[in-house]
């Protein structure tokens, strides 16, 4: 086998369209760009959120711009500060909503380390921050985590 006789495979390629070659080719005179305007015209055409001068959808409304991560997770937070006056020694989603540190139970918990802790605690939530778990185990108590699907 030697270089002449390489040939793409069949049904892989393509004829270029040959445009502007007569009418009788299906694409002369004006090679299937219409009559006249601006995409009829050589050169690039607008960019694709163009509207015709009129003030685009982006520029009007700036909020829409940027990047939403549609799997971002929204987590209340509770200070190891407003554990401070506890009375029993399980700290669990249910108990936070009974107290009213938290409003509802739909989204997850996660404990964050401000203030201080002189109270040994069972802490149960879904997420707790490395200065507050060294707190919550300094004052004795301890840390365990729940599954926030649960």
């Amino acid at each position: 086998m030697k270089l002449h006789d390489l040939k793409p495979a069949p049904g892989s390629t393509r004829k270029t369209k040959r445009v502007g070659r007569g009418h009788g080719s299906g694409k002369g005179k004006t090679s299937g760009k219409g009559m006249m305007g601006q995409k009829a015209r050589s050169g690039p055409n607008p960019y694709p959120h163009f509207e015709g001068g009129q003030n685009p959808l982006v520029r009007r409304m700036p909020y829409k711009r940027g990047f939403t991560n549609i799997f971002r997770v929204e987590y209340t937070i509770v200070n190891v500060g407003d554990l401070t006056e506890w009375n029993n020694g399980d700290v669990t989603p249910e108990t936070l909503r009974e107290v009213g540190l938290i409003k509802n139970l739909k989204q997850p918990i996660k404990v964050l380390g401000d203030g201080d802790l002189n109270v040994a605690l069972k802490v149960r939530v879904h997420k707790v921050s490395a200065s507050a778990r060294q707190k919550i185990e300094a004052a004795g108590g301890s840390v365990e985590l729940i599954d926030a699907a649960a």
